[in-house]
């Protein structure tokens, strides 16, 4: 499995941040996690990604269990998107800087690259449509542009799995089009590697769900409301029981808009 969680609960000073989650993610999945502020996503990566504990329950990730590995170790498999990531970074450096600091997991570029990783950095943030951006600095780039070198930066790493939390937040319309456009490109290609790439996305808009996310997780209020594949869970009975609020559906495009009833 690429995440299995059983009975997963998380404390800190003295709050249960998640409640008795359980989540199997698999080979050939991506999954959406939906929820309002507060409601847990966030946490629940900090989980996946060893930066809260595991109080009880069980875990595993890509194959090993929390408690008998060295999660900092396992972080080098995993690319973590982040807009708190983008506030750690410098702004004088560049954009091909920053995607080459993924090769060597740091914040800051202090290694000097080799050829052939220069040629992967520019190869993967081409891949992203913004090879143009790699002599750029970072505090020039628009939001959306930044948001596409995080996840070059998280890509170069080579992972196997792909967590995004909240790309698109504070982006206008047109720029989260087009980064979305660029996510679902990356669903069912391969990272510059051989192994299958799975994606993991977290948002609270239901519309940025797009079609090539098989699999969405509901949580509220640190607890798993549904999860399972993305028909069965987008529903207009299941989110109305969700937000406890009647809402409606709309299709378009493989995509469901949300409205209020």
């Amino acid at each position: 499995m690429i995440i299995e969680l059983k009975a997963a609960s998380s404390i800190v000073e003295d709050t249960e941040i998640l409640h008795a989650i359980d989540w199997v993610v698999r080979p050939g999945e991506h999954w959406a996690v939906l929820g309002v502020n507060g409601s847990g996503k966030t946490s629940l990566l900090n989980l996946i990604n060893g930066y809260v504990p595991l109080s009880s329950g069980e875990m595993r990730v890509l194959g090993r269990r929390y408690g008998a590995y060295d999660w900092r170790v396992l972080r080098k498999s995993i690319g973590f998107v982040s807009s708190s990531l983008q506030e750690r970074f410098y702004g004088g450096e560049t954009a091909g800087e920053i995607v080459l600091s993924g090769i060597f997991s740091t914040i800051g570029l202090y290694d000097s690259p080799r050829r052939k990783d220069l040629a992967m950095a520019r190869g993967v943030l081409e891949r992203l449509n913004c090879g143009r951006l790699a002599g750029h600095r970072y505090d020039s780039l628009s939001q959306g542009e930044k948001q596409k070198v995080l996840i070059a930066r998280a890509l170069v790493g080579r992972p196997k799995l792909l967590i995004m939390d909240e790309p698109a937040n504070g982006l206008d319309f047109f720029a989260r089009e087009e980064l979305l456009e660029g996510i679902g490109a990356l669903a069912g290609t391969n990272p510059p590697a051989t192994a299958p790439l799975t994606l993991v996305y977290v948002t609270h808009y239901l519309e940025e769900i797009l079609p090539v996310f098989t699999h969405v997780l509901l949580l509220k209020s640190g607890r798993m409301h549904s999860a399972g594949e993305a028909a069965k869970i987008l529903t207009a009975r299941n989110l109305t029981s969700f937000f406890g609020v009647p809402v409606a559906l709309r299709w378009r495009n493989r995509r469901a808009w949300l409205e209020m009833k």
